[in-house]
């Protein structure tokens, strides 16, 4: 039976199974089932993005929650990391976040926080699948009024300002921000105002169905003319629920959470920050991060993809400093989730620092050439059941041997199956690219 919870959560079309109305109203009730079976009181906060389906899911919890005799807290529209934040500053038992991150509006998605702001465990995942699977196929839908506490959100703002008021800006940074019509959209301006910078902010008007829509962390291009249109410092884009951020540089170019990973470990190192010679990454960090972080005398550990992973592996550690190539980056003295405009903050922070462009900063890291392929998927059905696709696996690893590597694995949150390769003669990667694609398509494609 397939799993409901995914690496980054619930996520499927709204309106449809999982996320139709009575399973989302039977998982608020059954949350607070589990807590009471812990012993925790069922306080639950819940933060949204702006997707048209956002209200009637969250209106689905709170009666589910309400219905359980638990105690739902709404704290608006709102990043993810902020949930995790404030369910652990505030004593909350769970917080949840109803998000598809960067799918378009049509999706949805549910993330369950424990109450030290990390995702919940595979034990409680099965125990909320088990009740969802059961649930009343024809609960009665309600609209009820909601209203967000918006000291919540100040206290994330606040938390935010304070991890860079240690820093002296020796000039004015022009910081342009793709908000990709989602949960950074009402306030990650302010945040960067009010900490001295100029500021031009792109995507923040959502609609509803805007989201993720030709703007955001996906598509930079609307950002990188915006950067040099107006002669900006740097270029951040967020995803639909801001837990991650990529970057153009001054002179239009567009880099990754693998730039994060290098310009703020040199950084943290520098200043005798970081708690451990590890930085974890996962499979998908291109081959020259490993070399660059090897440079600096650190090392590079790899987790299978999804920054659930990347925290398990960095506390087992005891690092504080991970991330992903898609621009969530870990910084866990501060927080133990991936925050965009946080990621954006310690970035500044090495620009003002060494009155640098960012260009410069990252000009140590030289890239593979790497190629990642979607291949839609009927169903995903363990590579190992199929010898063909498992030949072809081997014959490309053996043919890239120790000048590059091959990743093949399903997507956490679509239905789709991801081919990342990647060495030094692109040409060779891109045909080896399309065999096993082509292999994979043949076999599971729809």
């Amino acid at each position: 039976m397939e799993k409901l919870f995914g690496t980054d959560g619930i996520r499927a079309v709204a309106g449809q199974p999982p996320l139709d109305y009575s399973s989302v109203y039977t998982l608020g009730k059954a949350l607070v089932s589990l807590l009471k079976e812990e012993e925790l009181e069922p306080r639950i906060i819940i933060g949204r993005d702006t997707r048209e389906s956002g209200e009637w899911l969250e209106q689905a919890l709170f009666l589910g929650i309400n219905a359980g005799e638990g105690e739902p807290v709404a704290a608006g529209i709102i990043p993810t990391s902020a949930v995790s934040f404030l369910t652990k500053k505030h004593l909350f038992s769970a917080g949840i976040v109803i998000s598809a991150s960067h799918n378009a509006y049509q999706d949805n998605g549910i993330k369950i926080f424990s109450s030290k702001g990390i995702k919940i465990s595979d034990a409680w995942e099965r125990k909320l699948e088990k009740a969802m699977r059961e649930a009343p196929p024809n609960v009665k839908r309600e609209n009820i009024r909601i209203t967000p506490q918006s000291s919540l959100e100040q206290d994330y703002m606040d938390f935010l300002k304070s991890r860079f008021f240690h820093v002296s800006l020796k000039r004015k940074i022009k910081v342009v921000l793709d908000c990709s019509n989602g949960a950074s959209s009402f306030f990650a301006s302010r945040v960067f105002s009010d900490l001295g910078f100029e500021v031009i902010t792109i995507g923040n008007t959502p609609d509803g169905k805007n989201i993720n829509d030709n703007c955001g962390s996906l598509y930079p291009q609307n950002l990188v003319r915006k950067v040099i249109e107006s002669k900006a410092d740097i270029g951040v884009a967020y995803d639909g629920d801001a837990d991650r951020a990529i970057w153009v540089d001054e002179k239009g170019r567009i880099l990754n959470g693998d730039h994060t990973l290098f310009v703020l470990s040199r950084f943290m190192k520098e200043k005798g920050r970081l708690k451990s010679d590890y930085v974890v990454a996962t499979t998908m960090s291109n081959m020259g991060l490993e070399k660059a972080i090897e440079k600096l005398d650190l090392k590079l550990l790899r987790t299978q993809v999804g920054d659930k992973y990347v925290l398990e592996e960095m506390m087992k550690l005891k690092a504080n400093l991970g991330g992903e190539q898609s621009g969530h980056t870990i910084f866990l003295d501060d927080c133990p989730t991936g925050d965009g405009i946080l990621t954006s903050l310690k970035m500044l922070e090495v620009m003002a620092t060494h009155n640098l462009p960012l260009s410069k900063l990252v000009e140590d890291l030289e890239e593979y050439p790497q190629i990642l392929l979607n291949i839609p998927v009927g169903k995903k059905i363990d590579f190992d059941q199929f010898p063909e696709i498992m030949q072809a696996k081997q014959e490309i690893e053996e043919r890239l041997g120790n000048s590059g590597r091959l990743n093949v694995r399903y997507s956490g949150t679509e239905p789709v199956a991801r081919v990342m390769i990647e060495g030094q003669d692109k040409g060779e990667i891109e045909d080896c690219a399309c065999q096993m694609a082509s292999v994979i398509a043949k076999y599971l494609g729809n």
